[in-house]
């Protein structure tokens, strides 16, 4: 049981770093964005693999899917070409790859480290991490930093409908500029 365990867990991991290579691979945005969907769920899985269920529903019920809508929704209105140049920041591919060797390092002394360390035996009688546990903490001792959230996720889509009124309004002004002309054409 606990080879399945393991084998399931680095298979996800696996197909979590594929989907984040493709992330940063793709020119399209909203491909990148699919792309982290795929981390999203794979993570969700890695969850279910090391007994946290909670975390993995979670984690598809908000990052998945509230998060990324919101993320697929600044794209579209942001509406980025295709043909921009990306010559311009060229020096930044040095700065992450630098950042990516460092990171690959970090991740192998951390596996080192959990390798080397004494396993631990969890009491099943501990509640921490449990739903009604996480509940009662959100709601209780967290309650100050849930609600600011909320409020700053309200504020972000009120904003979005701003700007998108903004930019859709000189749009129509054309539209209404077009129409008058053919109108004057016509006569």
């Amino acid at each position: 049981v606990c080879m399945v365990g393991t084998a399931l867990f680095f298979l996800f991991a696996g197909l979590a770093i594929a989907c984040a290579v493709s992330m940063v691979y793709h020119k399209n945005p909203l491909y990148s964005a699919i792309s982290l969907v795929g981390v999203f769920i794979s993570l969700s899985c890695i969850y279910v693999t090391l007994a946290a269920p909670f975390i993995a529903a979670v984690q598809i019920l908000i990052y998945a899917g509230a998060i990324m809508v919101l993320v697929v929704f600044v794209i579209m209105l942001l509406n980025l070409e295709e043909d921009r140049p990306l010559n311009r920041l060229r020096y930044l591919y040095a700065l992450g790859g630098g950042l990516g060797v460092i990171l690959l390092a970090q991740t192998f002394f951390i596996f080192y480290a959990v390798m080397k360390a004494p396993n631990h035996v969890v009491d099943p009688n501990t509640t921490a991490g449990k739903t009604m546990d996480i509940g009662r903490a959100m709601y209780s001792e967290y309650l100050l930093p849930v609600e600011i959230v909320g409020v700053l996720l309200m504020m972000a889509v009120i904003g979005a409908v701003i700007l998108a009124r903004r930019l859709a309004q000189p749009q129509l002004e054309l539209v209404v500029d077009r129409e008058e002309e053919l109108r004057h054409h016509e006569q």
